[in-house]
Formats: C-alpha cells, sequence, structure tokens
C-alpha cells in the first residue's frame, strides 16, 4: 500500500488508494471522504458557506445526536468499499475507522463494558492512530462495580440526613450512564441531560428519570427538607447553576471523570465528592487495546500522545506520536506509511 498520514490544521488527514480520508476534521475539508466518529462537539464541525465535495461516513446514531446538538452531518453513509465502521464503546453511536486492514483509526475509545456499552473489540490493522487520553500510567480506574458501590452508599448516607445528591457528568455519553446506573433512585433530569437522554430512547437506549428539573419543581418534589437525586452536567462550584442548588436545596455533589484520578481534581473543581469513571481506556486498556489489534506501528494522537508512545516503545512496540500533544496546535506533519512495510 502506498499512502501518508498527514497532520494539519483539520486535523489527520490520510491519503489512501487514491483516495484521502479527514479523521474528525475541525472544519469542513474538500476530500473524498469525511469521518466523523462521534458526537462530543470537539469531534463535530459546522458546514462551512463553502461547498466541499466530500462522503462523510458516521454511524446513524451519530447523526441523530448531533443534530439534537445543532450539527448537522448531511448525508452520512455507514460503509464505503474497504472503509469499515467499527464500534469503539465509547458513547453511544461512536465508531473507529478500518481502512482494509491496513489503518484503524480509533476515534476515542473504551475496552471496558459500562451498563448499556458494550467493550470494544479493536480490530487487527498494519498501522493502528490510537487516542491516548489517559496515555500515562497512573491513569488506571477502579472496576465499575467498585464506583457505583461508593456512589450508593454516599447517597443512601444522604438520604439518611435528608440530602439532595447531584450526580454529575458530561452532557452526552457519561450522563446516560448515570441516569442508568442510579436509576433505581429516580433520579431528576438537568434539561440539557433529559434532551440527550430523549435521544438516546429514541435510538432504543430506554433510561429512568424522565422528570425535569422545572417539572420536579412545579411538583413540590424539589426541597431543602426532603432528600431527591439529579443527574446534572459536569460543572465546578463556580457555575451558577451549582451555586443555586447548594444555597437553596444544600445539594451535595458527585462528579465523575477520568480526571478524577488526580488528587487535586476535586479540589479543583469544587466539588463534595469525585468519582474516577471514563468513557476512555485508561492507560492498562490502551495498552490490551494495542495488543488486541497487533498493528506494525502505532501512532498516538491526543492527551499524552508522546508520554504513551515512549512507553509503548518501552515494551517492544514500534509508536510515536501524531502532532506535538496535548493542548497544543500541530504543525503540518507527514508521515510515510511505506517506511516500515
Amino acid at each position: 500500500m502506498t499512502g501518508r498520514v498527514t497532520l494539519g490544521q483539520p486535523g489527520i488527514m490520510v491519503q489512501q488508494n487514491g483516495n484521502t480520508v479527514a479523521l474528525d476534521p475541525s472544519h469542513a475539508v474538500d476530500c473524498d471522504f469525511t469521518f466523523v466518529s462521534h458526537a462530543h462537539v470537539d469531534h463535530l464541525h459546522r458546514r462551512g458557506r463553502k461547498k466541499t465535495k466530500t462522503q462523510v461516513l458516521a454511524s446513524k446514531e451519530t447523526t441523530l445526536i448531533a443534530q439534537a446538538r445543532g450539527y448537522e452531518i448531511a448525508d452520512a453513509a455507514e460503509e464505503h468499499d474497504g472503509l469499515q465502521l467499527v464500534d469503539t464503546g465509547h458513547i453511544l453511536g461512536s465508531r473507529g475507522l478500518l481502512m482494509g486492514d491496513d489503518i484503524y483509526y480509533t476515534g476515542d475509545l473504551s475496552i471496558r463494558e459500562r451498563a448499556f456499552m458494550k467493550p470494544a473489540k479493536v480490530p487487527h490493522a498494519h498501522t493502528l492512530i490510537i487516542e491516548s487520553t489517559f496515555g500515562r500510567p497512573e491513569y488506571v480506574f477502579p472496576p465499575l462495580s467498585e464506583i457505583t458501590h461508593r456512589t450508593n452508599k454516599i447517597i443512601s448516607e444522604m438520604y439518611d440526613l435528608g440530602i439532595p445528591v447531584i450526580l454529575m457528568g458530561y452532557t452526552l455519553g457519561k450522563a446516560q450512564l448515570l441516569t442508568k446506573l442510579f436509576g433505581h433512585w429516580d433520579p431528576i433530569m438537568h434539561d440539557s441531560v433529559a434532551k440527550i437522554n430523549s435521544v438516546y430512547s429514541e435510538l432504543g437506549v430506554k433510561l429512568a428519570g424522565r422528570m425535569t428539573r422545572k417539572q420536579a419543581e412545579g411538583h413540590g418534589l424539589m426541597s431543602k427538607s426532603k432528600p431527591w437525586v439529579m443527574v446534572a452536567p459536569l460543572m465546578s462550584e463556580r457555575n451558577a447553576f451549582v451555586r443555586e442548588m447548594k444555597d437553596r436545596y444544600g445539594a451535595v455533589t458527585i462528579g465523575f471523570s477520568g480526571w478524577a484520578i488526580g488528587s487535586r481534581y476535586r479540589y479543583m473543581m469544587g466539588l463534595d465528592y469525585v468519582m474516577p469513571m471514563s468513557d476512555h481506556c485508561d492507560y492498562n486498556e490502551l495498552v490490551a487495546a494495542i495488543k488486541q489489534c497487533r498493528p506494525d506501528k502505532v501512532y498516538t494522537f491526543h492527551g499524552f500522545a508522546k508520554e504513551f508512545a515512549e512507553s509503548l516503545q518501552e515494551i517492544g512496540f514500534d509508536a510515536e506520536p501524531v502532532g506535538n500533544g496535548r493542548g497544543r496546535k500541530a504543525a503540518d506533519k507527514t508521515i510515510s506509511l511505506d517506511s516500515f512495510r
């Protein structure tokens, strides 16, 4: 195979068999194929005024969820000759892109089962382009059963004291898992979470807790004298909503994020409790995913790309980062796919 991987302002581009594929570009690109891995906003882009000729590849779920978030994915296909979408277990509808058996791009990835989310199976490919959000050895997450047990214990203790609890996670993905995992508490939904939950329901994922905050307040179900549970977006104590919930109801907050592994995270966010729960692979799971793939070459991107590549080199993988690491804009860079084949 003759091809190359290029990193520029739009993001990662792959040229293969005479076609150019844009992988989660940050803006519209005039190329043969544009791949949208999932509907988190850092993987979406607005359609520009200038029309581009490109075939969009995305799952049905991603298209519908993106639409609910104000993004249009027009005329998306779920497959094309030589290009296959593979479930990545990150959020509903998330996919990776397998290009023949030559290249596999993961997008965001989880190989851990979580409620209705099944673990990803990583296909074999000669070249693996893998996310490295948590690509440092200190990021190893506890079992989900431990997280749910600890959370249920806190909620139960607060209930006995008559104190409401707000469970906080990203509006898309984490909040739906929290709704499912703690549905037995009949949680109230923040409006933004309820909106995404309704899309999940349309796509066949049934979730408890259909009552919004406005409805709950209208029925007198939210007060300072009796406990309740709410699922809300992840916010810091400085957010006006969080301040209102604490001032008016004395609510306790629990934040769910992979970054909660770090001891400073709770204080940085100003939350009462934090739980290290993520929709990404932890370090050990990233290594396991690479072993599933059995690639000749690994490219790491996002998060701790440089550190993860160096760790992989130490355990025998031919690995290098694509780009300049977390939080930096990448300069144009071309990597020949022939150099190791």
